[in-house]
């Protein structure tokens, strides 16, 4: 199995601060989601090289005594150049499919996909919203950007049999302020 879980609650809202880091419930929920990893067979950890990804992987870094592989392929999305307002951008974008993806952004989309092919069993993933969506949609052959709205630490489980890997749950999903 592999494990991808959406960081915590960040301490500042999306579209106010580049890179914030965890608020106090975000800190809490990595500590419970940490709780949950440890009843799961995990032999590595990738993480996402923002602050949030960073700080909700720590707990659970410190109990499996596991390093922590900080990975820019399953971060945030990148903001393509030249717009004025990335949340009115993102919010839109997000509504709709991956036909629409600036070259920047198909990109990420690509090489995302790309690394998913190469994690190894039994690893959790700390990453984003988006990039949870990306590769649910990916497995499931949706070309929506946003195919449901995974909760801060929620865990979504993917299966690898044999080169092929399929969604074996999707993370509980929360009401989010991303759209």
């Amino acid at each position: 199995m592999i494990y991808f879980v959406r960081h915590g609650e960040a301490e500042a809202g999306w579209g106010t601060a580049p890179d914030p880091g965890l608020s106090a419930l975000g800190l809490k929920q990595a500590e419970a989601v940490a709780a949950e990893l440890g009843k799961q067979s995990v032999s590595q950890i990738i993480a996402s090289p923002m602050r949030r990804c960073q700080e909700t992987s720590r707990p659970f870094a410190s109990t499996s005594r596991l390093h922590v592989a900080t990975d820019p392929a399953v971060s945030e999305i990148p903001t393509p150049e030249g717009l004025s307002d990335r949340v009115e951008w993102l919010r839109g974008f997000m509504a709709g499919s991956w036909d629409a993806a600036p070259s920047v952004v198909a990109d990420w989309r690509s090489d995302l996909i790309s690394r998913l092919a190469t994690i190894e069993n039994d690893t959790v993933v700390f990453s984003h919203f988006i990039a949870i969506n990306t590769i649910v949609g990916h497995l499931e052959g949706s070309d929506l950007v946003t195919s449901f709205r995974p909760g801060h630490c929620s865990v979504t489980v993917l299966k690898r049999d044999g080169d092929k890997l399929s969604v074996e749950r999707r993370g509980n999903e929360a009401a989010t302020k991303v759209l």
